[in-house]
């Protein structure tokens, strides 16, 4: 049975497996606005690149349009990217004997990455002050960014729960120390039981 944790984060607890699913936090003004600015930005993209080959330009005002059309596709490919994200992304967890497995998920696309218990250091939480620069920067819709769950695995640190909130944060983490020590432990008695 799925059951909840704010209105972003569901989980399914069964006897050997939990599931959990954190989705972006749903806003149709936000996505339109984000549309909105999209289709303009594109706009102003295809006008910079026809006057490039239709207009008569010297070398340093061909050279300037190229270096604004670069900037202009690195923006236009994070702002797509963020806006696929939002209306149709998900944070996939499974914790099993095995290990944790984080996916992220866009319409079932996305890589499964299994990690290792033995192999992680303890979950950790990471909120930054509501007064901080950073938790302002990080609540915009245009900024992927967010994690505010993180582990060290094999010296790279793995971080997940996008813009989730303190409260939901804190169920979360204390959700995902219990199933890891309990599904360790029967990771353990299975070792034992084999002879690994």
């Amino acid at each position: 049975m799925k059951k909840w944790i704010g209105n972003r984060i569901s989980f399914v607890d069964e006897k050997e497996k939990t599931s959990i699913i954190i989705t972006p936090e749903r806003s149709t003004l936000n996505n339109a606005m984000m549309g909105a600015w999209l289709a303009m930005w594109f706009a102003i993209g295809v006008t910079l690149i026809w006057s490039y080959f239709a207009l008569t330009l010297t070398k340093e005002e061909q050279l300037m349009i190229i270096v604004i059309v670069v900037l202009w596709a690195y923006y236009l490919f994070r702002v797509a990217r963020q806006l696929v994200w939002l209306m149709f992304g998900k944070e996939l967890l499974k914790l099993d004997p095995r290990g944790l497995v984080y996916k992220k998920d866009v319409k079932g696309y996305g890589k499964s990455i299994l990690y290792f218990y033995d192999n992680m250091s303890d979950i950790e939480i990471y909120v930054p002050k509501t007064t901080s620069i950073q938790y302002v920067w990080e609540k915009s819709p245009w900024i992927r960014g967010g994690e505010r769950l993180q582990f060290e695995y094999q010296g790279k640190y793995i971080r997940f729960g996008r813009k989730l909130e303190e409260k939901e944060v804190k169920q979360l983490f204390q959700l995902l120390s219990s199933k890891r020590n309990e599904y360790s432990k029967i990771a353990k008695r299975e070792e034992k039981k084999f002879g690994i």
